[in-house]
């Protein structure tokens, strides 16, 4: 890679998501730096949401940018930009949910019980004993809505505030989804034949 290119992409990194849908606003070709810049995440969100195959998921992922491409005019500079394009994303997820009906299955092998762990009061002792094909088995018996709530906070790392906005429901609600979903995949945990 050249010193030109390096230096841009190091550039890219310090600017912010506002700067840079007012750069795609004025130039149609900087909208693939919001594409850089959230490609990966948005990927894997989707995939943690639905439980789909990656080729799916790159579908829903290429509607996202298309929608979000189509109305950034319409970004509301009141809420984070990437609360925006997650909103998106959430809303492509849920379409497909009622276009195929699917049942949720894995599709690949992730670990939240450490984060969960961490924040919350699950048992660390079974956590780590368990491996990530049964961390997703189990988060994939919890409903959307749980589950939804679960792999914004601890797979993204959003806060409250930024899940509420993704969701457009109220921080509070936010956070008695999280506990319930919680307490619903302790529950679950127990039920997998394992001792907490």
């Amino acid at each position: 890679m050249n010193t030109q290119k390096r230096n841009t992409i190091k550039d890219l990194d310090s600017i912010s998501d506002s700067q840079i849908v007012e750069m795609a606003l004025n130039n149609v070709n900087a909208y693939k730096h919001i594409i850089d810049r959230y490609e990966s995440k948005l990927l894997r969100y989707i995939q943690r949401v639905l439980y789909i195959s990656k080729e799916d998921a790159e579908d829903i992922l290429q509607e996202v940018f298309i929608k979000a491409y189509r109305n950034i005019n319409g970004y509301d500079k009141g809420y984070s930009f990437s609360s925006w394009i997650y909103r998106i994303a959430h809303n492509e997820a849920i379409s497909f949910l009622r276009k195929k009906r699917i049942t949720v299955t894995n599709t690949e092998k992730e670990d939240i019980f450490d984060k969960i762990s961490s924040d919350e009061d699950v048992e660390s002792a079974f956590l780590k004993d368990l491996k990530s094909r049964e961390v997703r088995d189990i988060l994939s018996k919890l409903e959307t809505k749980y589950r939804e709530v679960l792999v914004l906070r601890y797979f993204e790392e959003m806060s409250y505030n930024e899940i509420s906005d993704v969701l457009h429901i109220s921080s509070g609600t936010v956070a008695s989804l999280i506990n319930r979903g919680k307490e619903k995949f302790k529950i679950l945990v127990q039920n997998y034949g394992k001792n907490i």
